[in-house]
């Protein structure tokens, strides 16, 4: 009889703690994680991702051009510049140097850019289009000197409906 009670009182103790540990483990996995990723070409947008970052307490991670923007690249006036070429060709997909390797571990993804032509650069593309976003809730924020997010935010939305859509945010 008391090798049975005993056996019952270790059984017991056991599963106590293996519940324990299996209860801080998901409390781990269920932590939610951000990560600001953003493309800045002048300054500004980085700024922006600084703050968003600190406020979320979010990871950061730049998308980096693989031939960086000058410019003469930026200046949207020039009908030939590359900005402006880029833009006008929707199937264009800028180089990236890098590629987030440890995405998988963020639930939510803040995505950042400078709007060009009333929409997220190219570039944004080549990210979403290199990386596994599923699963994730994806925002957007963006930088501009006079448009809104609302038409960047729309057409991500438009061109990647596989994936979950948060907020949107225009930040200066």
């Amino acid at each position: 009889m008391k090798k049975l009670a005993l056996f019952a009182f270790a059984a017991t103790i056991l599963l106590t703690a293996c519940a324990q540990n299996t209860n801080k483990q998901q409390k781990g996995n269920n932590m939610k994680k951000t990560l600001v990723v953003y493309f800045s070409a002048t300054g500004n947008t980085k700024a922006a991702a600084q703050r968003l970052a600190k406020e979320h307490n979010a990871d950061l991670y730049e998308i980096t051009p693989e031939v960086p923007y000058t410019a003469a690249d930026l200046d949207w006036r020039d009908k030939t510049s590359r900005s402006t070429l880029e833009m006008k060709d929707k199937t264009s997909r800028p180089a990236i140097n890098g590629h987030c390797d440890n995405i998988a571990d963020y639930d939510t993804v803040w995505i950042g850019f400078p709007v060009w032509w009333y929409t997220a650069p190219t570039i944004v593309n080549t990210f979403i289009e290199g990386h596994d976003l599923s699963g994730k809730v994806l925002n957007v924020f963006a930088t501009s000197g006079g448009s809104d997010v609302k038409d960047s935010y729309n057409d991500l939305k438009k061109a990647y409906p596989q994936y979950t859509w948060g907020e949107s945010r225009l930040m200066n």
